[in-house]
């Protein structure tokens, strides 16, 4: 029997979570190598929410924050809502080698790190 929208929503917005947190990870490796340490989680904070290298991540951030406030919603998502996520999370999770922004920091992402792709393969399996 299929899940119903709002426990599929749930699991992608878990699995987006995941992936969200392999990025960070990712792009903090890089960030330490080229600029130096991030010393605190203070100052880790303070990066994310204003430093031009983790700048491409706020739209993953954003619709994460979207599922979250609509699965606390009094009234669950409608199937249509459901729906409309779920291909707005396809379409942001497309990566392209060309151009700039999320696609193409999202591809390299991709081939630099295994712990990215594998938390992309599991969203992409909820997703179908």
């Amino acid at each position: 029997m299929a899940k119903e929208p709002p426990a599929r929503l749930k699991e992608v917005r878990e699995a987006l979570l995941e992936l969200h947190k392999a990025l960070l990870d990712s792009e903090r490796v890089g960030y330490e190598a080229a600029v130096g340490p991030i010393t605190s989680p203070q100052h880790f904070l303070k990066l994310l929410s204003g430093d031009p290298w983790f700048a491409w991540l706020q739209p993953l951030s954003r619709l994460i924050v979207t599922l979250d406030e609509a699965l606390d919603a009094r009234i669950p998502p409608s199937t249509a809502e459901a729906e409309g996520w779920m291909v707005q999370t396809r379409r942001m999770l497309v990566a392209s080698e060309e151009g700039h922004g999320f696609p193409r920091s999202y591809f390299e992402a991709l081939q630099r790190d295994p712990d990215v792709v594998f938390a992309h393969s599991r969203v992409v399996l909820l997703l179908r």
